[in-house]
């Protein structure tokens, strides 16, 4: 069994996948700010980030029905925004009464709320494409390079290498339990028992998974000790930045400036 579905990086060769990592780490968390910085209502503004975001997503060879698809895995965080609408003062365009609450929907909290969903689903396309055209480890060697603090790149680094511990014992449990399991010769009989028997099994599964995984990442962390680890992974060094690779650089961080002067003149 593999776990390789965990990792979303896509080996392609695309002009966006031959960039330097540092340029697209910059690049996108500088969209992803622009993004946000973005005032409510400037929709001109939205139709461009959005169109560039489509136009990377094309050049990138992933596609965009492939982005599209785990961009929308992070819509359903944005129904925290949904108190928005009913909470931000402005025109009613219609009440309703629900037990002793009345509620009643403004359109200045609609305009916000589909603000905050359109700007929350633009950024995520942003990591996914970022996420999906580079490895992590040269992610991990771009943080570095830009002079994130090396306890963070050093905790995210472990953070995505114990995912796949986990998801490595998981798998284990998975193939225990469907090794012992049996299945009846009558399609019409149900293997297992109650649904509180189902719960009470899961719930032991779970709890075991917990444990193997902390028992297993403790012995790899062991093993990185008596290996030299101080709490920093080395790297070779990046070459430094190619005249085309820093000219994509400028030209991006000058554009999406732009655009978030354009959206604060729309105001």
């Amino acid at each position: 069994m593999h776990i390789h579905f965990l990792d979303p990086y896509r080996p392609l060769r695309s002009p966006v996948h031959a960039l330097d990592p540092r340029v697209k780490l910059v690049l996108t968390l500088a969209f992803i700010l622009t993004t946000a910085l973005t005032p409510q209502g400037a929709w001109p503004v939205y139709i461009l980030l959005l169109s560039l975001a489509l136009s990377v997503q094309v050049l990138s060879g992933l596609g965009v029905g492939y982005v599209q698809k785990r961009a929308g895995l992070a819509l359903p965080f944005v129904l925290a925004a949904l108190p928005l609408l009913f909470t931000v003062e402005g025109p009613a365009l219609f009440n309703f009464q629900l037990g002793l609450w009345r509620f009643a929907l403004t359109s200045s909290g609609l305009e916000r709320f589909a603000g905050v969903a359109i700007k929350s689903w633009i950024s995520v396309q942003a990591a996914v494409v970022l996420a999906s055209s580079t490895s992590f480890p040269d992610l991990l060697v771009a943080m570095r390079a830009i002079r994130i603090p090396k306890l963070l790149v050093a905790i995210f680094g472990l953070m995505w290498r114990y995912l796949f511990v986990f998801g490595d014992e998981a798998l284990r449990l998975l193939r225990a339990r469907a090794a012992r399991s049996g299945q009846a010769v009558d399609n019409a009989l149900k293997p297992g028992g109650s649904l509180a028997w189902r719960a009470r099994v899961t719930g032991g599964m779970a709890g075991s998974l917990f444990l193997r995984a902390f028992d297993r990442s403790d012995r790899i962390y062991s093993a990185m000790l008596s290996r030299g680890y101080d709490g920093e992974v080395r790297s070779l060094p990046l070459p430094p930045l190619q005249p085309r690779h820093t000219l994509i650089l400028a030209t991006g961080l000058v554009l999406l400036i732009g655009l978030l002067s354009l959206a604060y003149l729309l105001q």
